[in-house]
């Protein structure tokens, strides 16, 4: 390990930042095997769309996938540009809504490319696109999206057709404000202009088709055999785990002065009847009752009821 090693974990340990709110309920966390399959899936939709773009666009044009995460619709939203090209699609057969957001000087530079230019940014950049130009833009994001059902053809069968644009995100509702979405980040590169792209579906509809897709068992004869056998060893090598158990009486309740003044001969009334047996416990889960009594010189239990309560 170099000093700068050192520098760069000491710099990393000192950052701090207020806590974030995590719902348990409704957790916003990629299981990795899920994750590592859509970052598979949107790799290959990237660079179908980066060729698509140099055919249609007839321009140098790469498209490289940055991320693959979860979160809520909101906090997606709330990432964005407060004025953008959001491209509002359905997906079929689920009716669902996905949205691809382009910034705005790209698109109108993808105008500019469709309409024999170089490639230019005329006007306020932030202006909203003509039906003209919308029409452009659909058909240029119409056939790149058509790649979106290859890439997906392993996950699950979507066919994805551009419907609407809007361009304020905190006023689209595609999705409830706390529904999970699964949103891939690109890095798109379109002659000399770069800048970040996005794509966001929603969670249910895909992690859905992967959760049951978990359900179909393709292991081989061998693997199936191996891990039966690991099963069989994990449980013979747990019945040689020592486990302390304990026998006790009933609990009994008390106020705190009543403990602070125990004094050496008080007599603390446990009101466990001399009838009832005695719980055997392990790890504070009853397993047993007994009756005490002794065997030889030393203390001993009765089992006498063995149902597990817990």
């Amino acid at each position: 390990m170099t000093v700068q090693d050192v520098q760069r974990a000491t710099s990393r340990r000192r950052k701090t930042g207020p806590p974030e709110v995590y719902d348990f309920r409704r957790p916003m966390t990629l299981v990795r095997e899920h994750g590592r399959i859509l970052e598979m899936a949107f790799e290959t939709f990237a660079r179908q769309w980066g060729n698509q773009l140099v055919a249609r666009l007839r321009a140098s044009a790469q498209i490289s996938i940055d991320s693959v995460t979860m979160s809520s619709y909101d906090e997606y939203v709330r990432s964005l540009p407060t004025h953008t090209v959001m491209v509002m699609c359905t997906l079929d057969p689920s009716r669902a809504t996905a949205v691809v957001q382009v910034p705005t000087a790209m698109t109108m530079s993808w105008v500019d490319y469709l309409l024999g230019g170089p490639g230019m940014v005329y006007g306020e950049p932030t202006r909203e696109l003509t039906e003209i130009e919308f029409e452009l833009v659909r058909d240029l994001l119409q056939h790149s999206l058509g790649d979106l059902t290859y890439a997906f053809e392993s996950i699950l069968p979507i066919k994805v057709a551009v419907q609407s644009v809007q361009y304020a995100p905190q006023f689209v509702q595609a999705v409830a404000a706390s529904s999970p979405v699964i949103v891939a980040t690109f890095t798109a590169k379109v002659g000399e202009l770069e800048d970040t792209a996005t794509i966001m579906l929603p969670a249910d509809v895909i992690l859905a088709n992967l959760r049951a897709g978990e359900a179909t068992d393709s292991r081989t004869a061998d693997e199936r055999a191996a891990h039966a056998d690991a099963l069989a060893r994990l449980a013979l090598g747990m019945e040689d785990v020592p486990v302390p158990v304990a026998v006790r009486f009933g609990p009994v309740t008390v106020r705190p002065a009543d403990v602070v003044g125990l004094a050496v001969g008080d007599v603390l009334q446990l009101n466990h009847p001399t009838t009832r047996p005695l719980d055997v416990v392990v790890d504070d889960v009853v397993l047993a009752q007994a009756a005490a009594g002794t065997q030889g010189t030393r203390l001993a239990c009765l089992v006498v009821n063995s149902e597990e309560t817990s």
